[in-house]
């Protein structure tokens, strides 16, 4: 696939809109002229927004009955209300039933892998809704699992009546401000670090998270991690030039600009994704420079390394990056 784009798009219709935590929408969407396309657990949306662009947005499902996804009569989206929101979750939060809304094909990204043991899920805030999906699905195979799940408060966490009827004492809740708030060193500690462990949740819970996870002695191959919050502009950020090692060609990527926008703007194909550091579709060979890592999914060694970058996210340290492109 090229770019994340709205190939294949499909017009929904919203049938319900409710509060799901503080903050946070439930919106169930029945397609207007097609079948609803059939996903697996892990797998988001990409809602068209009236304005232009669009935004990646988790799909979410509590039945643990076997296939239930597989040829769905809706979907449903679980959204944040982001404080600095740049015109997505506060224009699904404006919805009401009848609204129609342009998605995209279901894309995973974030898959359940077959394993012999039960894996760990761990969520936090809004990452959440790809988990439970995972919850059922595992619930629907029959598989065993544990989810630990970490919020500001409990009014602040979404979906817990729907994640408590379908995981029972699998679900381990971990609000802020309870003596249960989640203890990651202790919680990788207790774990078998030959499971399988998914992380969704922003991006300070994901690199402390890994970092227990590595230090308990996970394979780093069995971390798979989606990130919930997009990379912003930093404070400090200037201008680099990328060169491309094919053609020569040189381009200047200002600040609050990715290497992929200043690329696809020149006429470039690149494939990508996620846009958040976090799938590693648009991972790119670095041949000369210093890279800026932002994504969460290269390790420690790959980073220090400095031979591959997530080019939708990372920036450079050095005056030019020499991209194998």
């Amino acid at each position: 696939m090229t770019g994340h784009g709205m190939t294949g798009a499909q017009t929904f219709r919203v049938a319900e809109t409710r509060a799901a935590a503080e903050r946070v929408r439930s919106l169930l969407l029945v397609p207007q002229d097609a079948p609803a396309p059939g996903w697996t657990a892990g797998a988001h949306v990409r809602l068209h927004l009236p304005r232009g662009g669009d935004r990646p947005y988790s799909l979410v499902n509590f039945d643990p009955a076997p296939g239930a996804t597989a040829a769905p009569a809706a979907l449903r989206l679980g959204v944040l209300l982001e404080a600095d929101s740049r015109g997505g979750s506060a224009h699904v939060h404006s919805l009401s039933p009848g609204d129609a809304v342009v998605l995209s094909p279901p894309a995973n990204d974030f898959p359940l892998r077959p394993s012999p043991l039960p894996p760990l899920l761990l969520a936090g805030g809004i990452g959440i809704t790809p988990l439970a999906s995972m919850a059922a699905e595992l619930t629907a195979a029959g598989r065993r699992f544990d989810l630990h799940y970490a919020g500001r408060s409990r009014s602040a966490m979404a979906f817990l009546d729907e994640l408590g009827a379908l995981c029972g004492p699998r679900l381990h809740l971990h609000p802020d401000d309870t003596p249960d708030r989640l203890d990651l060193p202790a919680l990788m500690a207790a774990a078998d670090p030959a499971r399988d462990l998914y992380i969704c949740g922003p991006r300070g819970l994901i690199e402390a998270a890994r970092t227990a996870a590595l230090a308990r002695g996970f394979d780093p191959a069995r971390i798979f991690v989606e990130l919930f919050a997009p990379e912003g502009p930093q404070a400090g950020d200037t201008a680099f030039e990328v060169e491309l090692a094919s053609t020569g060609r040189v381009f200047t990527v200002p600040p609050g600009t990715s290497i992929i926008d200043v690329l696809e703007a020149a006429g470039i194909d690149l494939l990508y994704d996620c846009r958040r550091g976090d799938c590693g579709i648009c991972q790119t060979g670095v041949l000369a420079g210093v890279p800026d890592h932002r994504d969460v999914i290269l390790t420690p060694s790959e980073r220090a390394a400095g031979k591959v970058m997530q080019i939708c996210v990372s920036r450079a340290r050095s005056p030019r990056l020499v991209l194998d492109l």
